[in-house]
């Protein structure tokens, strides 16, 4: 068994081999990572919900949406309908949203994240934390890929490992940016249970998808020393 799930991150992927990319990932990643984006949360405008219905075409990965919007409430009921099995939204928006919109995922049988910006404190989800399946800290600042990689977000990882111990919580924690031979050392002696991995780490190391996954898990074992299997 993988000591770490991937999630690729599919807004990195060279769109012109979708078919090729997916098909191959789809024997080897755990999940696929979907940012939406609606370029008002964050300024750049990424994927959609069509997007979505077009990988289900031809994977049946498990597909974990992140929300980078400012209104959550127009998004979550279609991602719903797509039975998404993750839905995964910034802490920032979710002020008098938060148990409505995790209740209305879980009524559907699907699992509720809340991701964490660089800046915020695992603190503000606190009021809620016991309610969802995933939390994603931010390593980078989010809507670009690329960003400069921010270590101190790796203490949060930290901290909610240690009080998904003390009290019993369900979450798995998942580290969203610059995932890569640069980082990985530092990332896994943090601890996350999903690593996201972009063009930086993934898509973007050689031409085909084959070569680069295999360049990947070399990175990762030569910077941790551990078996990627």
């Amino acid at each position: 068994m993988k000591k770490v799930e991937i999630s690729p991150s599919l807004m990195t992927m060279d769109l012109d081999k979708f078919k090729e990319q997916i098909t191959f990932l789809n024997d080897h990643a755990d999940s696929y990572h979907i940012d939406i984006m609606d370029g008002h949360y964050v300024p750049n405008i990424t994927l959609s919900p069509w997007f979505i219905e077009e990988v289900r075409k031809i994977s049946d990965l498990p597909v974990s949406v992140h929300l980078m919007v400012t209104e959550p409430s127009f998004w979550v009921p279609q991602l719903i309908d797509l039975k998404c099995e993750w839905i995964c939204m910034h802490a920032e928006v979710l002020d008098g949203l938060a148990f409505r919109l995790i209740d209305d995922i879980h009524d559907a049988g699907l699992k509720a994240g809340v991701v964490l910006n660089p800046e915020t404190p695992i603190e503000t989800i606190f009021p809620y934390i016991e309610l969802v399946d995933k939390i994603t800290i931010m390593t980078v600042d989010p809507g670009f890929a690329g960003q400069r990689f921010i270590d101190n977000t790796l203490d949060k990882i930290v901290a909610l490992k240690k009080l998904r111990e003390e009290k019993g919580y369900n979450y798995v924690i998942e580290m969203d940016g610059s995932s890569n031979r640069k980082t990985f050392k530092k990332i896994d002696a943090a601890g996350p249970d999903i690593y996201i991995v972009g063009r930086s780490g993934l898509f973007g190391l050689t031409e085909s998808i084959d070569t680069s996954w295999d360049t990947m898990v070399k990175d990762y074992e030569d910077m941790t020393e551990k078996s990627f299997q």
